[in-house]
């Protein structure tokens, strides 16, 4: 037996069998691990709550107002805008071509998009909603064909196109193509 060990009898079967005490070594590699576990944990708490009061948001534009906002991100355009009763406050879709969305400088609307009637009664239904739920969705729009029912501009147009045309793809493409500087933009969250 080494020095520095215990010995452990079992009286049932008369074993006797050493019990090496870890050295300093061995226990910081054991509290090294504790504390990465800890980190970890703490980690995925942290990742996993809702904390921040700016979760969760997207930028709206308030048509008749002229106005970018913010709102809930899972509110289903178009929702009540922030000048006047009117519900058209349509969700926008904010890019900034340096790659800073802090620069205000470099902030634009890239494009507008909300939903048609029937699709957002049917996505406010699903959701629970209660103004909704009165009225039943009769013929259900299937995913495939949601396209059909999102509808694109540039804000400067009038005209809105479907997500499935050639026009709304072409609106769609800005997100796409790089600046003068050879960056692509990047999307802005609030």
């Amino acid at each position: 037996m080494q020095p520095g060990c215990l010995l452990v009898v079992c009286p049932a079967c008369g074993a006797r069998q050493p019990i090496v005490k870890p050295s300093s070594a061995e226990r910081l590699k054991l509290l090294g691990a504790v504390g990465m576990l800890a980190a970890a944990f703490l980690g995925f708490y942290r990742f996993y709550r809702s904390g921040s009061p700016d979760e969760g948001k997207a930028y709206y534009y308030d048509l008749s107002g002229k106005k970018l906002f913010v709102g809930p991100h899972d509110s289903v355009p178009p929702i009540r805008g922030v000048i006047g009763d009117e519900v058209d406050g349509v969700r926008a879709i904010v890019i900034s071509s340096s790659g800073d969305c802090n620069d205000a400088a470099s902030r634009k609307i890239a494009y507008l998009e909300t939903y048609a009637p029937e699709l957002k009664r049917q996505i406010e239904l699903r959701k629970g909603h209660e103004e909704s739920a009165m009225d039943p969705v009769e013929n259900p729009i299937r995913r495939g064909e949601a396209h059909q029912f999102i509808l694109v501009k540039r804000p400067e147009e009038a005209e809105w196109h479907a997500m499935n045309t050639p026009e709304a793809q072409a609106i769609l493409q800005i997100i796409n193509t790089p600046g003068p500087d050879g960056r692509l933009p990047v999307v802005c969250i609030p």
